[in-house]
């Protein structure tokens, strides 16, 4: 629409014509003039009109025949009748063919400029009304090819996915779901959920997750079975808009992936490393003692050179066989297999034996060592374990400390937890690499670590040990100015 609104007048009588265009203008219109309906058809294509003023009796075209052949072409341009004395019924049959109103000769200008007004209003208004409506086929036009761009992403990828509602009805699959989960080529949709899911835990989880109304829920990672099958499940909400709180959790998305070759391969390196480890040991073990006698001198005595060398084979002997040992713990925990016995363990006891150890060591590296304890109470655990934790931490503590710095450690009842804490003045570890530590065969990338001798299994064991006990391990490092390691073992409750 123009700045001005167009006004075409279409009337036979010029006088009529002149002054009521003279009129119009001087109210801020742009009028166009038209002696009848030929000329307005004209007109009509060259100009962009608003509202047209028509009158009835004209002579080559009338009003009635411009009517009825320019509505079809221009719909949307309201049409005001004029009208004489003695045509009222023909107005109104023209209004009933799509004319917008009628008025009477002689006009009333106030009359005239106010249906005028509304007429441009009602084209506005219309106009307004089909922009709306195009941009909402536009979109959803936009929507349904979307959803059809999804659904065939969905049917095309090789991991399952399925969609449930808030019943736990499954409203969307696809054929890789049904194949994973060994049910027909077709289900009908909606289906409940436990008609095609036999593994209760992952249930189990899926419920959880349609009763926790945090719509920033992490993903739900856990391994079910279906026949020979072994898959992996990453399960999250569905969320929907709601008007109260924005987005609410309206159902559950799984996606599953078949890994059983993954757990089968697993499987085969595990048991290699465990043979391999055991085939080692026993041989390595036989040389190391076949060492410590010449170094003892049992079968004769031995020069200093020859002496020093014996003992240096012994101390590689001695790493070969702590990696081994390392090997078959971190066999046994993926396996499962970890021996936990069962029996009161006196923490503080174990430290204290393990600080006595690792104290002549330290002293060659100036390192000092500080135990604390308060409020202990003995904790049901393999003693083994513990000492394998605490062995490590305090080992970890020693070989990254400077010379001259303080290596602490500590034990103390924290509510319904054992809490060991481990600190030292060392190295530090840098941010980006504290989340990797745990990591088998793992080491901090740092110049200041080459010179330390390990392989990396240490913290991957005892974050295993630790887990297996369901306790926790975090650290807190800042570098150059030390770490420190907390666990958290939990007590056994006392039956009251």
């Amino acid at each position: 629409m123009s700045a001005k609104p167009a006004i075409l007048l279409v009337d036979d009588e010029a006088r009529f014509r002149e002054t009521s265009g003279r009129l119009l203008k001087r109210l801020s219109y742009e009028v166009i003039l038209a002696e009848n309906g030929q000329a307005a058809l004209e007109l009509l294509s060259r100009h962009s009109i608003d509202v047209i003023l028509l009158d009835l009796k004209m002579p080559v075209m009338g009003g009635e025949e411009f009517l009825k052949i320019m509505r079809p072409v221009y719909p949307h341009i309201p049409v005001v009748i004029l009208t004489g004395h003695g045509s009222l019924d023909v107005a109104v049959e023209c209004m009933t063919r799509g004319a917008y109103y009628f008025i009477s000769k002689p006009i009333d200008l106030d009359f005239l400029v106010l249906t005028i007004e509304k007429a441009l209003e009602k084209k506005k208004l219309e106009e307004q009304a089909r922009q709306l409506q195009e941009e909402t086929v536009r979109n959803l036009l936009e929507l349904n090819t979307e959803k059809k761009r999804l659904e065939t992403i969905i049917q095309c990828l090789a991991n399952g996915v399925m969609v449930t509602n808030k019943e736990l009805e499954v409203t969307l699959y696809n054929r890789a779901l049904l194949q994973l989960l060994d049910l027909p080529e077709k289900i009908q949709k909606p289906v409940p959920l436990s008609e095609i899911l036999t593994d209760s835990a992952l249930f189990e989880t899926l419920e959880r997750i349609q009763r926790d109304e945090n719509t920033d829920q992490d993903p739900i990672f856990q391994e079910i079975r279906v026949g020979d099958k072994i898959l992996r499940a990453i399960s999250v909400p569905n969320l929907e808009p709601d008007r109260h709180v924005f987005w609410t959790v309206s159902g559950t998305v799984t996606v599953l992936e078949d890994i059983t070759a993954f757990k089968k391969l697993d499987q085969m390196k595990s048991d290699f490393v465990n043979m391999v480890a055991h085939e080692l040991r026993s041989p390595l073990v036989s040389i190391r003692q076949l060492q410590s006698v010449l170094a003892e001198g049992l079968a004769g005595p031995l020069q200093e050179k020859q002496e020093d060398f014996v003992r240096r084979g012994i101390r590689k002997i001695d790493a070969l066989l702590d990696l081994i040992n390392d090997l078959l713990d971190v066999a046994k925990l993926e396996a499962g297999r970890l021996t936990r016995r069962q029996v009161s363990t006196d923490v503080g006891k174990i430290i204290e034996e393990l600080v006595a150890l690792t104290a002549p060591r330290a002293k060659d590296h100036g390192i000092t060592l500080h135990f604390s304890s308060e409020n202990l109470k003995p904790i049901i655990a393999d003693p083994k374990n513990i000492e394998e934790i605490v062995n490590n931490l305090l080992s970890n503590a020693v070989n990254y400390s400077p010379q001259g710095g303080d290596v602490k450690i500590s034990a103390r009842v924290v509510g319904d937890f054992m809490e060991i804490k481990v600190s030292d003045q060392g190295i530090g570890i840098p941010p980006q690499e504290i989340s990797k530590i745990f990591e088998k065969f793992y080491r901090v990338k740092d110049p200041k670590t080459r010179a330390v001798a390990g392989t990396g299994l240490g913290l991957s064991i005892v974050k295993g040990i630790v887990e297996a006990y369901h306790g926790s391990i975090d650290v807190e490092s800042s570098v150059n100015a030390g770490t420190s390691f907390r666990v958290l073992l939990p007590l056994v409750k006392e039956e009251v």
